[in-house]
């Protein structure tokens, strides 16, 4: 690997050719290969252009200071502002210029990722890749974590175990990416924070939209709106998949009768329980019980676990 000078303090590692290739080729690591990374602290005057794109996707996170982007393709595209606590996805193939600010320079922690695996994140983003996208980092300290990962990882060498290492660390940034992008910005989740503590804390409790509404301290209107952009349903749907993954666990770890399960996460009628519990799961409580009963891992207390066999 080589390693770069610029900036005081900085960090670079770049795999060389012939690695990248043998790599790109390994069933372990040709889902999802990191070629590039670094660490560049208050960049002043840094700045890169590529008109044609990198030959990989491109991840900057912003841990201080400001920088900017826009996409060369298209001489209408805005100029998109990053600050500390977002990241720039810029995809591979796309015409870009960004850089820092001059009296707010960026420090920033990147990785440039290729293979099937980081086309499939570019593909999860607004517009399908197809343009810069700044996401809001929902957990700034565990991005951090995981992109530092990464690259003390790539320092080490770029043995095999080294790179295997280093996509998984890199597929979990990827992941927490595009779960961010799909969330939007976290200022629009914290009102529901409550409210989904609350609904799991108390499963047995009748939905009233309006009360949850009133938890979150929004309007009706509102609340039903970022709940819905937030978990792609409504309020009783995503109740429902959180009753019925509490119950398929005491199912599968109790000895509990499946009317007392359904009572314990709010389904008084047992019939009613059997139909919703059906609904998602595709089978009935009891022939669920059946069909995942197994010997008691260590932690669960003799009796507690079903038996399969009655002469047991």
């Amino acid at each position: 690997m080589s390693i770069g000078e610029g900036f005081p303090g900085e960090r670079l590692r770049i795999l060389p050719p012939a690695v990248a290739r043998a790599a790109a080729a390994s069933p372990l690591t040709r889902e999802l290969l990191v070629t590039d990374a670094g660490w560049f602290p208050r960049a002043f005057h840094h700045g890169r252009q590529r008109l044609h794109g990198a030959g990989a996707s491109v991840v900057i996170v912003c841990t201080a200071g400001r920088g900017w982007c826009r996409a060369t393709t298209d001489d209408s595209a805005p100029t998109l502002h990053v600050r500390a606590g977002q990241a720039l996805v810029l995809p591979a193939q796309l015409g870009h210029r960004y850089g820092s600010v001059a009296d707010d320079p960026w420090t920033i922690i990147w990785l440039h990722a290729a293979g099937p695996q980081a086309r499939a994140f570019e593909a999860s983003l607004p517009d399908g890749g197809r343009r810069p996208v700044v996401i809001d980092l929902h957990d700034r300290a565990r991005i951090q974590q995981l992109m530092e990962e990464v690259l003390t990882t790539m320092e080490v060498d770029d043995t095999l175990p080294s790179l295997i290492r280093t996509s998984g660390a890199a597929g979990n940034v990827l992941a927490h990416l595009a779960a961010d992008a799909a969330a939007g910005p976290p200022l629009r989740q914290a009102p529901l924070r409550l409210v989904f503590a609350h609904l799991r804390d108390h499963l047995d409790h009748p939905v009233v939209v309006s009360e949850l509404a009133e938890l979150a301290g929004l309007s009706p209107s509102h609340f039903a709106a970022l709940f819905r952009a937030a978990t792609g349903g409504g309020v009783v749907a995503y109740v429902t998949r959180l009753r019925i993954a509490r119950a398929s666990e005491l199912l599968a770890t109790t000895t509990l009768p499946v009317a007392e399960v359904g009572r314990i996460v709010g389904y008084e009628d047992p019939l009613y329980f059997s139909r919703r519990f059906r609904g998602i799961q595709g089978t009935s409580p009891r022939m669920f019980r059946e069909a995942h009963l197994h010997d008691p891992p260590e932690h669960v207390p003799r009796g507690a676990w079903p038996s399969r066999h009655p002469a047991d």
